[in-house]
């Protein structure tokens, strides 16, 4: 495994999860996202750089919201090529360089989309296309990333693709709810339970 990382993989500061951590859209919260960020990066070296899941949560139980953007730092963001995703957060909630061929994993892998054999554009956000959190009211976190069963999840396309040929391109981060938060549910439309990771220093 190790003779497929990247050389680029150590300056690496973004990428898509290669595997969900197992209950769905369960994370464990911010909490348990961050550390499944960390250890994916951990394991090709890329460790120890403050990761975050770019993910957002809503106002519930006292608890003021979390906007994705405000926790990934301001950038600029590496694949593990050692390609520039986006410079900075203007850029990154603008005109960015995300695609299938940039959205890469951890590993330096192309994930699956529209047209592939499975697909796996739906990616975990919960966000805007601002990258800031919905407002209290229908579920768009999964419970705040703490239900692997009941409830829905705001995700974005990471091939940018619609789901027809003639539908229009897709927010890499806000293109629709998923229809449930198990991974039966994730994958009926279009998705692995996965998520981005950005370091934030």
């Amino acid at each position: 495994a190790a003779a497929r990382v990247p050389p680029a993989a150590n300056r690496m500061t973004f990428f898509v999860t290669s595997a969900n951590p197992g209950q769905g859209a369960n994370l464990g919260g911010l909490a348990g996202a961050d550390a499944h960020c960390e250890k994916l990066a951990a394991s090709v070296g890329a460790g120890g750089k403050n990761w975050r899941a770019y993910l957002s949560t809503q106002p519930a139980g006292g608890m003021a919201a979390v906007n994705a953007r405000d926790r990934i730092g301001q950038g600029p963001w590496v694949n593990a090529k050692g390609e520039t995703v986006a410079a900075n957060l203007a850029e990154l909630h603008g005109s960015n360089r995300l695609s299938k061929q940039t959205s890469l994993t951890e590993k330096g892998e192309v994930v699956s989309g529209r047209g592939d054999p499975v697909n796996n554009h739906d990616v975990l956000t919960g966000s805007k296309e601002d990258g800031t959190a919905f407002p209290a009211g229908a579920d768009m976190t999964c419970s705040n990333w703490t239900s692997g069963t009941t409830g829905s999840a705001m995700v974005g396309h990471h091939d940018r693709i619609g789901l027809r040929d003639d539908a229009p391109s897709k927010s890499w981060n806000t293109s629709h709810g998923s229809r449930g938060c198990s991974l039966p549910d994730l994958r009926a439309t279009g998705g692995g339970g996965l998520y981005y990771c950005f370091a934030a220093k």
